[in-house]
């Protein structure tokens, strides 16, 4: 962290996380307290980083490069997502461990930061504040998708 005037600014992988809307809330030195949480990961162009009906054990964060999450089922070549600097997926799995609905590939060569169940569990425990930030963010970001879904499905079917 650099300062400049008086003003904290962020350096690298934390000006990243800023950017990751699950996380733009959090002060700089909270935002330091997840970075430590993460797990920097890296994959090569076309290497799987979670398959379809996997159990769910980490969010995911692009770092650099591009992730594809696609699922058999779609249409087309079943490309459900393309995810890019600063986006995440995965976060179900901070919830429950529940089965990966699809499958997660890199497109390119990828930097991931991944924060895995047992370390949000334990960012819950010392560090109440800061993952109830976390979780609220989630629930708004899982609501907004939820209503993106019922949208699409009710559109040219009038109002439900």
């Amino acid at each position: 962290m650099v300062k400049l005037f008086g003003e904290a600014k962020l350096s690298g992988r934390l000006e990243t996380l800023r950017a990751v809307s699950l996380f733009e809330q959090l002060k700089a030195r909270e935002l330091r307290i997840v970075d430590g949480l993460l797990h920097e990961r890296s994959y090569l162009a076309d290497e799987v980083v979670f398959d379809e009906g996997e159990d769910g054990q980490a969010l995911y964060v692009v770092l650099s490069g591009e992730v594809l999450i696609v699922h058999p089922d779609v249409e087309g070549e079943g490309l459900v997502a393309r995810l890019g600097h600063g986006e995440f997926f995965g976060d179900m799995a901070l919830i429950d461990t529940w089965p990966r609905a699809a499958q997660a590939r890199a497109a390119v060569p990828t930097v991931l930061g991944v924060l895995f169940r047992p370390d949000f569990q334990t960012l819950m425990s010392t560090h109440a504040r800061i993952a109830s930030r976390i979780a609220l963010q989630l629930a708004r970001e899982m609501g907004q998708r939820l209503r993106q879904r019922v949208d699409t499905a009710t559109q040219g079917r009038g109002k439900l």
